[in-house]
């Protein structure tokens, strides 16, 4: 008896905090800050979730795919062809002035590939959008640093429009 009121209350709890995830509004604003990732405490999963139409959620799609070509395959048409799909034309070539001169990516402002990335809602106001993206880097002797960027975005298009070293 004690056993299956035990069970009863575990599953009441897990379709509370189910539905308190599904209250969490996916777009606009601050909210876009909140739910990239999110972990359920009944059950210890962690989920991942996203909108086509929130700017933030676009910018850690593109970060998160971006990364995971450059891991998997290294630079090449793929992550051309993201960085044509994600990004402003105009930041197209700022990247590639940055990148002569630099010699690293500047996606990432760095070179090689980050073992983690994460990003939040910064700000937003005359037609833009402005996320805190931090790239975590391990060196060779398993030390890690992070790469802190500031990127804006362009509300009407939701392209990303700028990416500059936040510090």
């Amino acid at each position: 008896m004690a056993t299956t009121r035990i069970a009863i209350r575990r599953v009441v709890l897990g379709g509370i905090v189910l539905a308190l995830g599904m209250l969490t509004p996916a777009t606009g604003g601050r909210a876009d800050a909140a739910a990239a990732t999110t972990t359920t405490a009944a059950a210890g999963v962690t989920s991942r979730s996203g909108s086509p139409t929130s700017t933030v959620d676009r910018v850690a799609d593109f970060y998160g795919t971006y990364i995971d070509v450059l891991y998997d395959t290294g630079r090449g048409r793929l992550a051309n062809a993201l960085r044509a799909h994600y990004l402003t034309t105009d930041l197209q070539r700022s990247l590639a002035r940055w990148e002569t001169v630099h010699h690293r990516d500047g996606v990432l402002r760095a070179e090689g590939v980050p073992v983690r990335w994460s990003v939040v809602y910064n700000d937003s106001g005359m037609g833009h959008c402005w996320s805190r993206v931090t790239l975590t880097w391990q060196d060779p002797g398993n030390r890690t640093h992070h790469t802190h960027l500031m990127v804006q975005s362009d509300l009407a298009t939701m392209l990303i429009s700028g990416i500059r070293t936040d510090k």
